[in-house]
C-alpha cells in the first residue's frame, strides 16, 4: 500500500514524496480512508505510530476539496481545531500540517501559552483555515474573543490520556461547548480508561476504532536493558556509557525538574553538552534544546516525563531512564520513542536500590523480565539500603518504610511529580513539587490541579 492509494490531492502527495515516504505506517492507513469519507474515528495510538499524519492528511485533504468561505471582512474562518496537550506536541503538529500543505493554498498557525499572546492575536484576525492549540491558551483566546469556533468543521483531539492526566478534562467540555454540533471529530488516545470513553461518547458519531499495538506493548525493535549501579554512582555511570560508547544522541529522563538541571551540570562538566527540558524552562530554551537535539548538535536532552511528551524525532538510538518512573505505563512512553520505523533502538535504565519496586512493576506490566548487565567499575554495593524517595510531599520505593509513610496507591491521585516535579510539555504545571496548589496556569498545563481520576481506573 502506497500513499497514492488513498486519493489524496496531488499537492498533498508531492508533499509528502519529498519528505521521503512511500508506505504510511497502519495508523495512517487505517485512518486516512475513514477521514477522507468524512467518518468520525477513535484511534488508540502512541507517540511515533505515525498518527499524525493519519489525521493531519486527510484533513488537509477534505479542506482543500471545500473552499472557504470569507466573512464580510474577507477573513478566512478557522475550519480545523487541533487540540494537543503540551506546546512541544502543538509546535510539531502544526509543523506537520505546514509540510504536508505546502502546495495547497490553507494556512495554519500554532497558540500555546508561555509566549506573548498579541503575535497571536494578529494572526487569528488575518483568518486562517487550521488552528493547532493547547487547551489553556485557547480558552484566554476565546474569553478575550480573539477568536471564532463557529465555522470548525473537523475537531481533532491529539493524547486525550494525558490531556486527562494533565487535569484539561473541564477546559476540553468548555471548549466542546463553543464548537458546532455537526461536524468531524477525530480522537487519538495511547489508552482507553472509563474517562476517555466517556468523553468520546460525547464527542465522536459512530466513530471508527483504530487500533495497532496493545497497551502497554514494548516494540520489539527496542533492546532493554537494566544497569544495577550505587544510588551516587548513577551520573558517573551516565557518563561513561556515553563517552565509551560513543553515544551521539541521548534522550535521558529523570523525574524531578531540579535532577534534571542538576544532571546535566554534572555532563557539561564532563564535557558532554546537555540541555535540560521541563516546565521552569521558558519556551525560547526549551524550542532551542529540542531544536539543537534534532539535528545532532546536542548530544544529551534531559526530559521530566511530560516535558518529553509530544517528542518525536526520527531515527532516535537511545534512551536512558536515570531514574525509573514510579508510574510503570511512563516506562513504554519513555523508552517507545526509539525503535520507531523500524529501527532498532535501546532504552539503558540505571537502577539503583531504591528503584528496584518500580523495575518489579515494570516488569509485571511488559509481562517481561529486561535483562540486568552490571558494567564493571559502577558495581552496586551489596550492602547498599534502600532509602526513601520524597516527591514533593510523597515519600515513595523501596525505603519508604523507614523515611515516611509507603504510597503503593495510584500516585496521579497526590502531589506527585513522576513528570519531574510536574515540570510539563505544556509548560509550567506542578503536579508534585512541594508548593501548595496553585490556581490555572494558561500556558498549557494546569498548577495544583487534581488530576481527573477515579478509584482504580487504568492510568493511560
Amino acid at each position: 500500500m502506497s500513499f497514492d492509494s488513498f486519493g489524496l490531492a496531488p499537492e498533498i502527495l508531492k508533499a509528502i514524496a519529498e519528505e521521503g515516504y512511500t508506505t504510511p505506517t497502519p495508523i495512517p492507513a487505517q485512518a486516512i480512508p475513514i477521514v477522507v469519507q468524512g467518518g468520525d474515528v477513535m484511534g488508540a495510538a502512541q507517540t511515533g505510530t505515525g498518527k499524525t499524519a493519519g489525521f493531519t492528511l486527510p484533513m488537509l485533504h477534505r479542506l482543500m476539496e471545500k473552499p472557504a468561505v470569507r466573512d464580510a471582512k474577507g477573513r478566512l474562518p478557522i475550519r480545523a481545531l487541533i487540540l494537543t496537550p503540551t506546546r512541544e506536541l502543538a509546535a510539531q503538529v502544526e509543523e506537520s500540517v505546514r509540510t504536508y500543505g505546502k502546495y495547497s493554498k490553507l494556512t495554519s498557525t500554532v497558540i500555546f501559552g508561555g509566549v506573548g499572546m498579541q503575535p497571536q492575536i494578529d494572526k487569528l484576525r488575518r483568518g486562517i483555515d487550521i488552528l493547532v492549540a493547547t487547551p489553556g491558551r485557547l480558552l484566554d483566546h476565546l474569553q478575550q474573543r480573539t477568536m471564532d469556533l463557529s465555522h470548525v468543521e473537523i475537531f481533532v483531539l491529539d493524547e486525550a490520556d494525558r490531556m486527562l492526566d494533565m487535569g484539561f478534562i473541564h477546559d476540553i467540555k468548555k471548549v466542546l461547548a463553543v464548537l458546532p454540533v455537526q461536524k468531524q471529530s477525530l480522537l487519538f488516545s495511547a489508552t482507553f480508561s472509563d474517562e476517555i470513553k466517556q468523553l468520546a461518547d460525547k464527542l465522536l458519531n459512530k466513530p471508527v476504532l483504530i487500533e495497532v499495538a496493545r497497551r502497554n506493548q514494548t516494540a520489539e525493535a527496542i533492546v532493554q536493558k537494566v544497569h544495577p549501579v550505587g544510588r551516587e554512582m548513577k551520573k558517573d555511570l551516565l557518563v561513561h556509557l556515553i563517552k565509551s560508547n560513543d553515544w551521539d544522541q541521548v534522550l535521558v529522563f529523570t523525574r524531578m525538574k531540579h535532577g534534571a538541571n542538576r544532571l546535566c551540570e554534572h555532563l557539561l562538566k564532563e564535557g558532554i553538552s546537555a540541555m535540560a527540558i521541563h516546565g521552569n524552562k521558558s519556551q525560547s530554551a526549551r524550542t532551542k534544546a529540542l531544536a539543537e537535539f534534532k539535528t545532532g548538535d546536542l548530544t544529551v536532552l534531559v526530559a521530566t516525563d511530560i516535558a518529553a511528551r509530544g517528542i518525536d524525532i526520527d531515527m532516535l538510538p537511545h534512551v536512558v531512564n536515570y531514574e525509573l518512573p514510579n508510574v510503570p505505563e511512563d516506562y513504554v512512553h519513555r523508552i517507545g520513542r526509539t525503535g520507531r520505523a523500524g529501527a532498532k533502538g535501546e532504552a539503558v535504565s540505571l537502577v539503583c536500590v531504591d528503584e528496584n519496586g518500580f523495575l518489579r512493576d515494570i516488569e509485571r506490566l511488559i509481562k517481561r523480565e529486561i535483562p540486568k548487565e552490571i558494567v564493571p567499575g559502577f558495581e552496586p554495593n551489596p550492602n547498599e539500603r534502600a532509602e526513601p524517595i520524597v516527591l514533593g510531599r510523597m515519600v515513595i520505593g523501596e525505603g519508604a518504610g523507614r523515611g515516611g509513610p509507603r504510597h503503593h496507591a495510584n500516585p496521579r491521585g497526590g502531589n506527585n511529580s513522576h513528570g519531574g516535579g510536574g515540570g510539563g510539555g505544556g509548560g509550567g504545571g506542578n503536579r508534585g513539587g512541594s508548593n501548595a496548589p496553585r490556581g490555572p496556569s494558561r500556558d498549557g498545563a494546569r498548577s495544583g490541579r487534581p488530576p481527573v481520576r477515579t478509584g482504580g481506573a487504568p492510568k493511560r
